[in-house]
């Protein structure tokens, strides 16, 4: 009895609230998934009217507005959250995108879909990806075996075996030559020859020859490298600002980086210097001037110094983010700020973290949302749900 009346609420809540997507819109050619913010929410304030969280109601996805109303009705088999105004369904098979209404305003056609950046989405159409504009019509046909976003006017693809770069006409400025490409940084990008990974410029030219067993993106003046089973750290030259010998190491954030030696980690600064003695059995990167390390089997905060600010104490430590961080303790999650004390009592068997002043947390197998003060805003209903966005 309970189960028919829960099946008539959910009706009634769909006929008076909800909104079905619109009759797909004819398209162009076409036709052949964070900024945080601990701050209250509030359903009046123009900085969350418009938010849209993706949930999962028995097996369709659909969204609900910030009072926990569903605004689009679940009818998608999958779906994505909102980014810049669109979403990404799947219907019969095929994607489209749909706008904050629920209407369609990219049918429903394609094998797999991105999110637009600068103005175009990758698609898969047929096996190849190409990109679309917001009409839904090719400006660069599907072509490509993988194909990357685009940043700063340029996008990596795969054509064969090989890895190249295009612009937004879908014109080659660097040929597809590489077993692997990564992303530009600070003006140069990780690439792969057979075995050995270098560094080239925008032209494609080798600026740091392939020699390398490894490799990572530049963060500021240094990249990550490694050297048979040690890692260290390069400059632009290509010289070693530091030295392989690290079994891991981290990125640079405030001068200091994670690195680890004889299985314990520490912290170095740029010179390669222990500026924390190798002590721990994990530890993260620095975030807000603390980090979390474990010893033995709980995790704690340091600051710069090496010194504990919050004694180890839980099973889990995640970074400080806007002065709050997330953790667990003794299977349940919660919230504390930078002296240690709990701002939510742990209480909840998954917690995010705060993104557009709300978190998605789970009770048992349902999912819901919290305000910063911990509180239940919407209920812990779903099956599954991801973050508010627009």
């Amino acid at each position: 009895m309970r189960s028919l009346l829960f099946l008539i609420g959910i009706s009634l809540v769909f006929s008076l609230n909800g909104q079905n997507a619109a009759s797909p819109k004819k398209t162009g050619k076409g036709k052949a998934t964070s900024t945080v913010h601990y701050s209250e929410p509030s359903g009046k304030s123009s900085e969350y009217h418009d938010l849209l969280a993706l949930v999962r109601v028995f097996n369709q996805w659909g969204y609900i507005d910030n009072t926990g109303k569903i605004v689009i009705n679940p009818q998608f088999d999958n779906a994505k959250s909102f980014a810049g105004g669109l979403a990404r369904v799947k219907k019969m098979g095929d994607w489209g995108y749909i706008d904050t209404k629920g209407s369609y305003v990219i049918n429903p056609q394609f094998d797999q879909a991105e999110n637009f950046s600068e103005g175009l989405a990758r698609v898969m159409k047929f096996r190849n990806w190409g990109y679309i504009d917001k009409t839904g019509a090719f400006l660069i046909n599907p072509q490509f075996g993988e194909a990357e976003d685009f940043k700063g006017g340029f996008a990596i693809v795969k054509k064969g075996p090989d890895w190249g770069v295009i612009d937004t006409k879908g014109n080659y400025v660097i040929n597809p030559q590489f077993s692997e490409l990564g992303p530009f940084s600070n003006g140069l990008a990780r690439a792969r020859l057979g075995r050995d990974w270098g560094y080239i410029d925008h032209s494609g030219k080798w600026v740091i020859n392939p020699q390398f067993n490894d490799a990572e993106d530049f963060n500021g003046d240094l990249a990550r490298v490694r050297k048979g089973n040690e890692w260290g750290y390069i400059e632009k030259s290509g010289t070693f600002a530091i030295n392989p010998q690290f079994e891991e190491a981290g990125i640079f954030v405030n001068g200091l980086a994670k690195a680890k030696k004889m299985r314990q980690w520490g912290y170095i600064d740029k010179k390669g210097s222990w500026t924390i003695n190798p002590q721990f059995d994990e530890a993260d990167d620095f975030s807000e001037g603390l980090a979390s390390v474990r010893k033995g089997r709980e995790w704690g905060y340091i600051e710069a110094a090496g010194t504990f600010a919050i004694n180890a104490q839980f099973d889990e430590a995640e970074n400080f983010n806007d002065g709050v961080a997330r953790v667990r303790k003794e299977g349940q999650w919660g919230v504390i700020g930078k002296k240690g004390v709990y701002v939510i009592n742990p209480q909840f068997d998954a917690l995010n973290d705060f993104i557009n002043g709300f978190a998605l947390v789970r009770k048992a197998k349902d999912w819901g949302f919290i305000n910063p003060k911990g509180n239940i805003v919407i209920d812990c209903a779903y099956s599954e749900a991801e973050d508010f966005a627009k």
